[in-house]
């Protein structure tokens, strides 16, 4: 009784659609969930993914929870997630995620989900990195570790998102390093970031992560676009 007056006196709005959610409705509302574009790419062993990065860098899994169309749902969902304060998105679609990923053996040998991290200047304007619940969650599911303290972005650049693949800037294929290496020596990562788009930012993160002795590398992130 309480919860559904207080919905009524405050109500909450879908981070997809805005419109009113329902008492038993979170973040999103049942309409858009059943009708967001998921690409289900690991369950299907689609290497769609893969193919973004084919000659560029070697990974063993890769995957995306959903299509990003502008104008669409899920634009809406990380337009909230990065610029109107809504940070728990990022667990929510990493629960999400987490949960069908932990079903599968080819995810089940992940040891270690880096978030591609952001610029600590960037950051203190946010309050946050939008990838980390979603590492966190995506962590917690796989029973992994989350890592934040090794890969990190030492150069305050530009956006890459919706650049083509050789317009980007060259700036971002140095923008970040590894603080050390012993830790994940020999470890499977899990390398997470908002949107595939070009793959500039994520190839420049694993090129650095490569560097780290006898690792194996797979990618995941929220969303890929089309």
């Amino acid at each position: 009784m309480l919860q559904s007056l207080r919905y009524f006196l405050f109500p909450k709005a879908c981070h997809a659609c805005s419109e009113s959610l329902q008492a038993s409705e979170y973040m999103i509302c049942t309409q858009c969930r059943h009708y967001l574009p998921l690409t289900q790419f690991h369950l299907y062993n689609e290497r769609v993914v893969q193919k973004v990065f084919y000659g560029r860098i070697m990974l063993e899994q890769a995957t995306a929870l959903l299509y990003f169309e502008k104008k669409g749902p899920v634009q809406s969902l990380l337009h909230n997630l990065k610029y109107n304060d809504k940070e728990e998105i990022s667990s929510f679609l990493g629960d999400w995620l987490g949960q069908e990923l932990a079903q599968l053996p080819s995810y089940q040998a992940i040891d270690a989900v880096i978030p591609v991290p952001i610029h600590p200047k960037k950051r203190k304007k946010r309050g946050y990195n939008q990838v980390t619940g979603f590492a966190i969650a995506l962590a917690k599911h796989l029973e992994a570790m989350c890592v934040e303290d090794i890969l990190i972005k030492s150069k305050n650049t530009k956006t890459q998102v919706f650049k083509g693949r050789f317009s980007r800037s060259d700036e971002i294929l140095d923008a970040f390093s590894i603080t050390e290496h012993q830790s994940l020596e020999g470890k499977h990562i899990l390398l997470v970031d908002d949107i595939l788009t070009t793959g500039a930012t994520l190839e420049a993160c694993a090129l650095q992560l490569l560097k780290i002795p006898k690792i194996k590398l797979s990618i995941a992130t929220m969303a890929i676009a089309q």
